[in-house]
């Protein structure tokens, strides 16, 4: 399995973050197919402030960059990206692949990897 974390900031507003995190109670149906539909066996997001981190897995057998431009292509998936855009302090009209950068990995206490 891999594992990849994300971040991304919002944009640095109380009630615009209060609304985006509701919005993630109620993700539309489209998007979680979408997400399942490319590979992703989990995606968790997390939120400090307006710093969000996101982890991803997929199996080992799938390439992350072709699944998320995949993923860009699904239905609703542009229209998702530009709903949530004016949220993330990120450049307008940007994929999901576009807001999130990679985050590397420094230090890991994990028996499995040793």
């Amino acid at each position: 399995m891999q594992r990849f974390i994300q971040t991304l900031d919002l944009v640095d507003d109380p009630a615009l973050i209060n609304e985006y995190v509701n919005i993630h109670a109620r993700v539309w149906p489209e998007i979680l197919h979408g997400i399942h539909q490319v590979g992703i066996t989990r995606m968790d997001i997390y939120i400090l402030g307006n710093r969000l981190v996101m982890l991803l897995e997929l199996p080992d057998r799938i390439d992350f960059d072709k699944a998320m431009s995949r993923l860009a292509t699904l239905p609703r998936q542009a229209e998702w990206e530009e709903y949530v855009g004016k949220f993330q302090n990120c450049l307008q009209k940007s994929t999901s692949a576009g807001k999130w950068q990679r985050m590397t990995k420094i230090f890991s206490i994990d028996p499995a990897e040793s």
